[in-house]
C-alpha cells in the first residue's frame, strides 16, 4: 500500500467517501493504465482519429482479446477514472452499428501528459498505419456523442 493513503475499495473510492468526496486517484490509475492489455487498449483510444472508438473497433485493433475482455478491462479503466462511456441517445442511434464508445477522461489525459505516456500525435501516427477493413473505416467515421 502507497503510504498516506486511505484503503479505496475494488472502485478506486475510499471507504466510506461519497461520490461527491472522490477524487482522482492517481497512483491507482497508474498502477491499472499500466497493465500491458490496458495500456494496447488505451494506445488505441488515443490513436484513434475521433479519440472515441467502439468496442467493435478495438476488438479490431486488439485481435487476441475477446470482446469480453475488452469490456472487462474498460470497466477497470472506467472504475479508476481513466477513461469514460460515451453512448448515443436512443433517437440518435444507427440500427447495426454500435452506440458506445470510450475515451480518455480530462483526469487520465493530464496525468499522461504529465508522466510522458500515451503521447497523442504518436499513437494516432501508429493507428493511422494500420490496415482497416470497410467496415472499421466506416466506424470511424461515425459521430461521437460529446461527454
Amino acid at each position: 500500500m502507497h503510504p498516506n493513503r486511505k484503503d479505496p475499495d475494488k472502485t478506486g473510492r475510499e471507504r466510506g467517501a461519497s461520490a461527491e468526496e472522490l477524487t482522482f486517484d492517481e497512483w491507482r490509475a497508474l498502477q491499472k493504465a499500466t497493465d500491458k492489455k490496458r495500456a494496447n487498449l488505451i494506445a488505441d483510444i488515443v490513436g484513434h482519429p475521433n479519440g472515441a472508438p467502439s468496442v467493435e473497433e478495438l476488438d479490431y485493433m486488439n485481435p487476441s482479446l475477446s470482446e469480453d475482455s475488452i469490456r472487462r478491462h474498460l470497466s477497470v479503466l472506467q472504475d479508476v477514472g481513466v477513461v469514460e462511456a460515451l453512448t448515443l441517445e436512443p433517437g440518435d442511434r444507427l440500427r447495426e452499428f454500435p452506440y458506445k464508445f470510450y475515451q480518455l477522461t480530462e483526469d487520465a489525459r493530464k496525468l499522461f501528459d504529465k508522466n510522458n505516456l500515451f503521447p497523442e500525435e504518436a499513437w494516432q501516427r501508429q493507428y493511422t498505419r494500420v490496415d482497416k477493413n470497410s467496415r472499421i473505416r466506416d466506424l470511424e467515421q461515425m459521430p461521437r456523442p460529446r461527454a
